[in-house]
């Protein structure tokens, strides 16, 4: 719970995440959202990169003793996962959304082979789609993917419905529950901001239709 706590306090003071229930943030998927985040920022920041980098090798340790090889799923999670196999000694890959079109035509950069147990280490998972297209194409190639390790999920039901479906363990270092907290013993969000947040991560799709019929 410190880790998470911790994790979380960073993220919300270098603006890694975002909050704003009033003006919402549009995915890419054209979703309205109340929260944004981009924890590529934290490469930024030495102190809050180190405590990544050691709050996830400390979970692969307890988690995933016998992993051998560690996947990144690109792109922002390149970093963090080369990062992560650079302290525990262990060869590392990442796993691209799709082919490469030209060269090699490569989706999985670097070299693992079939029966080597795998940790795909993320920056984020939302609905959990791309990131477990990483896990499939791993396992395609024959690898063991023993689970997976993330700096922040949104919690989102779609998202802890689809893990399951695909018998993948998910680690992160914080969540949303835990993020939502952390804002407002900071004061960065008041309480009916926070009532607002909760609700978001129940259903998206009717908060961010709700917020449009306010419009």
């Amino acid at each position: 719970m410190e880790i998470s706590k911790q994790c979380a306090s960073h993220l919300l003071e270098i603006k890694a995440v975002k909050l704003n229930p009033s003006k919402p943030f549009t995915w890419a998927s054209g979703l309205k959202s109340p929260i944004y985040c981009d924890n590529r920022k934290t490469l930024s920041y030495p102190e809050i990169r180190t405590f990544i980098k050691e709050s996830l090798v400390q979970t692969l340790q307890t988690k995933f003793s016998n992993v051998e090889v560690i996947a990144g799923v690109a792109t922002g999670a390149i970093a963090q996962g080369a990062l992560v196999a650079e302290a525990m000694g262990l060869p590392f890959v990442y796993v691209r959304s799709e082919e490469k079109k030209h060269g090699m035509g490569n989706i999985v950069e670097g070299e693992v082979k079939a029966g080597q147990k795998v940790v795909v280490i993320e920056d984020l998972v939302s609905t959990g789609q791309s990131s477990l297209k990483a896990v499939e194409t791993l396992r395609a190639m024959g690898c063991t993917v023993l689970g997976m390790t993330a700096i922040f999920t949104y919690n989102l039901p779609v998202a802890q419905k689809r893990f399951e479906e695909a018998k993948c363990a998910l680690y992160t270092l914080t969540d949303y529950h835990c993020l939502i907290e952390q804002a407002a013993d900071m004061h960065y969000i008041q309480p009916e901001e926070q009532a607002s947040l909760i609700e978001w991560r129940k259903d998206p799709q009717a908060w961010a239709d709700r917020f449009s019929q306010t419009l």
